[in-house]
């Protein structure tokens, strides 16, 4: 961890405040006519996904933190515990289910991303991909003549998530799936 002025920012950049770690979304300086000059930011907590605003003064230092993403294939689950490998090193390791986001989305084999704190050597959660494709493991029978148009019901897909799908879907399906907000998008390509 190092020190870093304001005059350092960027976006992208992570630092820490009052032992959460942000990452600085957008930022400006400011020179008013009267009194010292400041610096605006929006930033957004890693970890405790936080959206605040702080003012800095110029040439104020904060603590600079490296995060690292890195993709790791989830193995499995055990109590509260997740397992994931490494994709290079086969390392694994074990992540707490409330370090784990969308935790309903993830299943056996699928690559998630870990976001790790390269100074202290900690990680910090992991998250599943933006879109994943699951098979639809429990829902009502589809009844001929739905539609798409037609209504939703609900159906459990693998890793347990349960997703409002078009009545036309069936159990064995192979679906896409959004995890940031948990809607069905389309039935997955078959190859």
């Amino acid at each position: 961890m190092g020190k870093v002025s304001t005059s350092d920012f960027r976006p992208g950049m992570n630092i820490l405040l009052d032992n959460e770690i942000y990452t600085i979304v957008d930022f400006q300086h400011v020179k008013p006519g009267k009194g010292g000059a400041f610096v605006r930011t929006k930033l957004k907590g890693v970890e405790n996904e936080k959206n605040i605003e702080k003012t800095f003064r110029s040439g104020e230092s904060v603590e600079s933190i490296r995060v690292e993403k890195h993709p790791y294939q989830f193995l499995y689950s055990e109590g509260d515990m997740f397992f994931f490998m490494h994709q290079e090193t086969y390392e694994q390791v074990p992540l707490e289910r409330k370090r784990v986001e969308n935790s309903e989305f993830i299943f056996d084999g699928l690559v998630c991303t870990l976001s790790i704190d390269v100074d202290n050597e900690q990680i910090l959660f992991a998250e599943p991909p933006d879109q994943v494709e699951a098979e639809v493991v429990q829902t009502d029978p589809g009844i001929r003549g739905d539609t798409a148009q037609g209504g939703s019901k609900p159906a459990t897909i693998s890793g347990g998530a349960v997703v409002q799908v078009p009545l036309f879907i069936n159990e064995g399906e192979v679906i896409r799936v959004d995890t940031r907000t948990g809607e069905y998008l389309e039935r997955a390509k078959t190859k």
